[in-house]
């Protein structure tokens, strides 16, 4: 990981928007200020509505912003653009697409001839565990697989930076826990910058070189915890009697409940 590269990058980045049913102004996220090296996986932790999704959303280009700035390799972020891929909770995969073509649909998009394509659609079919299941359509594949489906398809458009959110919270618990250990073996291979944000405590230590900490609403960064594990020796069956990972998780977690115990009091 090279940390003299920041690849994305938030500078005093607020956002307000108009509650639904009142109409009275709710202030989501203030004054975030961060840094995304090339290479790192940064996992985002925090209260409910702490404004984890809302900065994603902000970030992927799907929701306008006019307070802070957010850039991508020194682009301003205006948009949805190329150089951001997001991978989202729901399986947002085409169902009358092969898993082949739903994986090269970007590819297809830019015109990459299709010798081309094959080879790239197959090396991530490779890299996410589903050889086989090429000609598979979206309601022939597990809960998992679908998610494997959809982190390929991300990583075969080849952005600058991954957006995740929540991805594995709707699978089963063995299943997640195999997807964790999926995604951080594709982090190694890949070597991509992603911002993975996360309701779960446990997976934001496992997966993070650094977790952010959100307070309770309006979401501000509240701490930074750095998790010193190299990525070859993540492996679940090693995690509870690491103490790097106990003491990391630990920190998290108390920090999460701080701002849990605020937002109920008010």
């Amino acid at each position: 990981m090279n940390k003299l590269i920041p690849k994305l990058v938030v500078e005093g980045l607020s956002h307000h928007y108009p509650d639904e049913y009142t109409g009275e102004s709710v202030h989501a996220l203030e004054d975030i200020n961060l840094e995304l090296y090339e290479g790192e996986l940064v996992s985002v932790v925090g209260p409910s509505g702490c404004g984890k999704s809302t900065l994603l959303n902000i970030l992927a280009g799907l929701l306008p912003y006019n307070i802070g700035v957010a850039s991508v390799d020194g682009e301003v972020i205006t948009g949805p653009g190329p150089d951001r891929g997001v991978v989202f909770q729901e399986h947002a995969i085409l169902p009358w697409r092969t898993v082949a073509r739903n994986i090269g649909h970007g590819l297809e998009i830019r015109k990459i001839p299709e010798k081309e394509r094959n080879k790239t659609v197959q090396d991530f079919i490779n890299l996410v565990g589903l050889t086989g299941f090429e000609d598979k359509y979206p309601h022939e594949l597990s809960g998992g697989m679908k998610q494997r489906c959809q982190v390929a398809r991300t990583l075969c458009a080849d952005p600058v930076v991954m957006l995740m959110d929540e991805p594995f919270a709707a699978v089963d618990a063995q299943t997640r826990i195999t997807l964790q250990e999926e995604l951080n073996r594709i982090a190694m291979a890949t070597k991509k910058t992603i911002l993975f944000i996360t309701h779960a405590v446990d997976e934001a230590a496992f997966l993070g070189d650094r977790c952010l900490v959100f307070s309770a609403r309006p979401g501000r960064l509240k701490e930074i915890v750095k998790i010193d594990i190299p990525r070859e020796k993540r492996v679940w069956a090693d995690m509870n009697t690491d103490a790097v990972f106990i003491a990391a998780r630990d920190k998290i977690l108390a920090s999460v409940r701080e701002e849990v115990s605020v937002a109920v009091e008010e």
